[in-house]
C-alpha cells in the first residue's frame, strides 16, 4: 500500500508535465493606425497589451509611383505631420515592442512590375523606415524594426523578391524583421510564394471574412478553423512563428467574430500545442478598445 501510495503523485505529475510541455505560451500583436480615435502609439504601447505593433498602411508604392503613407485621422504626411510618430516608436521600443511598418490593406494603389522594381522599393523602405537614410523620412527619424506585409490586393508577382531584397538588409548589422497577414485559405494566393522563401519571422493568419477556414458564428463550430490551422498553416513547411489573427469586436469584420469565452475555452487549448503558436493578432486597435478583447483573452495567449 505504502509503495502505491507514493508512486500515483509520480504518475499525476509526470502528466502534468507532458501537459504544460505540448502548450506554449504566445503574445499579442495589433494593427494601429486606421481610425484617429485609437489613441498613439506610445499610448498603445503603455498598456501592456501587446508584444508588436503594426503601423497600419503604406498603400501607395511601386511601378514607379511615388509612395505614400495613410494613418486616417492621425496625421498628415502631406504636411510632414507623421514625423512625429517617431516619438511613439521609440517609445515601444524601449518597452521591448516591436514596431512594424505594414504595406497594403484593402484599399490602396500598390503593386510591383519586377524584381528591379522590387528592389527598388525595398531601397525605398530601407531609407525611409528602416536603417537607411533619406532627408523625408514619413515618420521621422526612428528606425523601424521590420515590415510587415498586408497584400490583399493586385496580383502575386515579386513579393518574394521584395522580402528577400529587405532580408538583404539585415547584413547591414540590424535585423530587419519580416511579418506578413496572409487570408487563411491555404496557401494565400498573393503572399504564398513570399512565404516560401523562410525569410519571414512572423505569420499573422486573418483568420476572418474567410468562410472557409474561421470560425461559424451561426453554428458555433470551430472545425474549419482548427482545420485549416493544424492540417494547412502549422503543418507547412513555413518556418514563421505563427499568429491566430482575429477581429477584435463583430464589428470589426463582416464575418469569423470569435467571442472571448470561445476562444479561451475552445481555440486556444488546441492551437497553442503547436510549436509555431507565436500567439494572436488583432485588427485593430480602435476595435480593440471598444470591446476590451485583448484584456479578456491575454491570461490565455
Amino acid at each position: 500500500m505504502a509503495r502505491t501510495s507514493k508512486s500515483t503523485p509520480l504518475l499525476i505529475s509526470l502528466s502534468v508535465l507532458l501537459a504544460l510541455r505540448t502548450s506554449y505560451a504566445g503574445d499579442i500583436a495589433i494593427y494601429w493606425g486606421q481610425n484617429g480615435n485609437e489613441g498613439t502609439l506610445t499610448e498603445t504601447c503603455n498598456t501592456g497589451k501587446y508584444s508588436h505593433v503594426n503601423i497600419a498602411f503604406l498603400d501607395k508604392f511601386g511601378n514607379g509611383q511615388t509612395p505614400e503613407i495613410n494613418l486616417a485621422g492621425h496625421c498628415n504626411p502631406a504636411s510632414n505631420g507623421c514625423a512625429s510618430v517617431s516619438s511613439g516608436i521609440r517609445d515601444c521600443q524601449s518597452r521591448g515592442i516591436k514596431v512594424m511598418l505594414s504595406l497594403g490593406g484593402a484599399v490602396g494603389s500598390y503593386s510591383l512590375s519586377s524584381s528591379a522594381d522590387a528592389q527598388n522599393v525595398a531601397n525605398y523602405l530601407w531609407n525611409n523606415f528602416l536603417g537607411g537614410q533619406s532627408s523625408s523620412r514619413p515618420l521621422g527619424d526612428a528606425v523601424l524594426d521590420g515590415i510587415d506585409f498586408d497584400i490583399v490586393v493586385g496580383s502575386n508577382q515579386y513579393w518574394n523578391d521584395l522580402a528577400r531584397a529587405l532580408s538583404g538588409f539585415s547584413q547591414r548589422g540590424r535585423k530587419v524583421y519580416l511579418t506578413a497577414a496572409p487570408q487563411c485559405p491555404f496557401p494565400d494566393r498573393l503572399l504564398g510564394t513570399a512565404l516560401n522563401t523562410g525569410l519571414f519571422d512572423y505569420v499573422w493568419v486573418q483568420f476572418f471574412n474567410n468562410p472557409p477556414c474561421q470560425y461559424n458564428t451561426t453554428s458555433g463550430n470551430i472545425n474549419n478553423l482548427l482545420n485549416s490551422w493544424n492540417q494547412y498553416w502549422t503543418a507547412s513547411s513555413i518556418n514563421s512563428k505563427i499568429f491566430l489573427g482575429l477581429a477584435a469586436s463583430s464589428e470589426a469584420a463582416g464575418s469569423g467574430f470569435i467571442p472571448a469565452d470561445v476562444l479561451t475555452s475552445q481555440i486556444l487549448p488546441v492551437i497553442k500545442r503547436s510549436s509555431k503558436y507565436g500567439g494572436v493578432m488583432l485588427w485593430s486597435k480602435f476595435y480593440d478598445d471598444q470591446s476590451g478583447y485583448s484584456s479578456a483573452i491575454k491570461s490565455s495567449v
